[in-house]
């Protein structure tokens, strides 16, 4: 009868607890939607997208030649100081791996206890004690003495995956910074190429204004001249005086912009304000490298902001399972086994001495149901959020690399233009000179042709450097750069 009645009890028992797992809310997870266009349409450069071999493939060695860049990168890539600190991050989460797998295996403790024991004589207990013989002859000890040696150990049986998964979902967060480091060394890639470039461009526009400084003030010798002679008035001298001051005030403007330029290089090389190693005189002669861009599914494998998405984007999907399985019962199972005795003499006397124990227990959440529900309804929040976010990433790494592919054929076509109206420029200062000189032209026209053929050269320069940094931008939305400065990561 008791036996029967111990059977229904554990039936019971085991209904409730398939009741409180029924009790699971229901949520909407999301799988991301991508339906990339096959090629980069919308641009002259659409044909060239189907290369096999693509420019985010190429070593970034290869990609910029210039020594004195390599040598600056290089240097970057060691002593950058936000990328050390990513690369601690990593190893945090790396160590976030190992907490996880400890987490389903067995925990052992081993411990050692020793006490005494002084019980009123008067009491139950001291009774009891009073009136028994530990062995023929002999009493209690008073004080009772107590000394134990043993192991301790706990197992949470892992019967839904829910320690697995979280340890899945550990090693995905480590990948995906792992994935974020290496967006990061091609964003401090780009950066440093592109500050680089920025710099070549400011000594070329600082020789541009020595040379226009150097020709005004011929001009202006020229002017004094006439003034002398009276073929000119004072007004014609202050203004050609006026042009010479401006062009000597731009210089300083110039030369505090090269210095903020290279400490902002130095800053991300990580050391001191120091002078930059280059050559500005073969800044018009730079190429940017061949382009070719692959097709658009290929950023899922270059990109590694998009591969980081979809890493995060796991991670996530495991972490709604976890929580879920937080409303299952769990099964813990505890053991111990030891040896204890009322005398040290006596603790290693077996089997008298020895204890041991092992117990199984099924449970599930009960009163705190509305918090594990928090945190599940929170998980599931966060998953749709990983998979907007891996969409909004794809999204955004497709139109950078349009823009790009546009911006390359546009500039192209800017700069052809840029050339000729310098060209035309300088032929007019010439020509405006030669007709001041002989009197068939004002003042007013020479000085406004030679500030107009000025600002051309400083538009042709920069439209260079816009074309640089287009390579630069292109190399960098295309996700090159990472593969060659990122060791192999494992997992184990």
């Amino acid at each position: 009868m008791k036996r029967r009645i111990n059977f229904v009890r554990s039936v019971a028992a085991c209904g409730f607890l398939v009741h409180l797992t029924a009790c699971v809310p229901h949520v909407d997870t999301r799988v991301p939607e991508v339906p990339i266009p096959e090629q980069y349409a919308g641009t002259d450069m659409a044909h060239a997208s189907k290369d096999s071999v693509k420019t985010a493939s190429m070593n970034w060695k290869d990609y910029f030649a210039d020594p004195n860049l390599i040598a600056l990168i290089d240097t970057a890539l060691e002593n950058n100081q936000e990328l050390n600190i990513f690369t601690q991050e990593i190893q945090i989460t790396r160590n976030e791996i190992g907490a996880k797998q400890g987490a389903y295996l067995p925990s052992v403790e081993l411990g050692a206890d020793a006490g005494l024991d002084k019980v009123g004589r008067y009491t139950r207990q001291g009774a009891v004690e009073e009136s028994l013989e530990i062995e023929p002859g002999k009493s209690f000890p008073d004080p009772l003495g107590d000394f134990a040696l043993g192991a301790y150990a706990r197992w949470e049986v892992d019967i839904w995956h829910k320690l697995r998964d979280a340890e899945k979902s550990a090693v995905s967060s480590y990948l995906a910074t792992v994935e974020g480091k290496n967006f990061m060394v091609t964003n401090l890639i780009a950066e440093i190429a592109s500050s680089y470039y920025e710099l070549l461009a400011l000594d070329n526009q600082l020789s541009i204004l020595d040379r226009n400084i150097a020709i005004q003030q011929n001009a202006l010798e020229v002017v004094r001249l006439k003034k002398q002679g009276a073929r000119v008035t004072e007004l014609a001298l202050r203004r050609f005086e006026a042009q010479v001051f401006y062009t000597r005030s731009l210089k300083f403007e110039i030369e505090q912009k090269i210095v903020e330029t290279e400490n902002r290089i130095n800053f991300l090389v990580g050391r001191y304000p120091q002078s930059i190693k280059r050559d500005a005189t073969k800044f018009v002669d730079l190429i940017p490298a061949s382009l070719k861009a692959g097709i658009p599914a290929q950023l899922i494998e270059n990109r590694p902001d998009i591969r980081k998405a979809e890493l995060e984007l796991a991670a996530a999907d495991l972490d709604v399972k976890v929580a879920r399985a937080n409303f299952y019962p769990s099964l813990d199972i505890t053991g111990s086994f030891g040896l204890s005795a009322y005398d040290t003499s006596k603790l290693f006397e077996t089997p008298e001495s020895m204890l041991y124990s092992i117990t199984g227990g099924l449970t599930a959440p009960f009163l705190n149901r509305k918090e594990i529900k928090a945190v599940y309804l929170n998980a599931s929040a966060k998953q749709v959020q990983a998979v907007i976010e891996y969409e909004r990433t794809v999204l955004q790494a497709f139109i950078e690399v349009a823009n790009q592919l546009s911006n390359i054929e546009k500039l192209k076509g800017n700069y052809t233009l840029k050339q000729k109206q310098v060209k035309a420029l300088d032929e007019s200062v010439q020509i405006s000179t030669t007709l001041f000189n002989s009197a068939r032209a004002d003042y007013m026209e020479v000085l406004l042709t030679q500030r107009e053929a000025m600002d051309s050269k400083f538009e042709l320069v920069e439209t260079k450097v816009r074309q640089l940094n287009a390579a630069v931008n292109i190399y960098r939305s295309l996700g090159g750069g990472w593969r060659d400065s990122s060791k192999d990561v494992t997992v184990k």
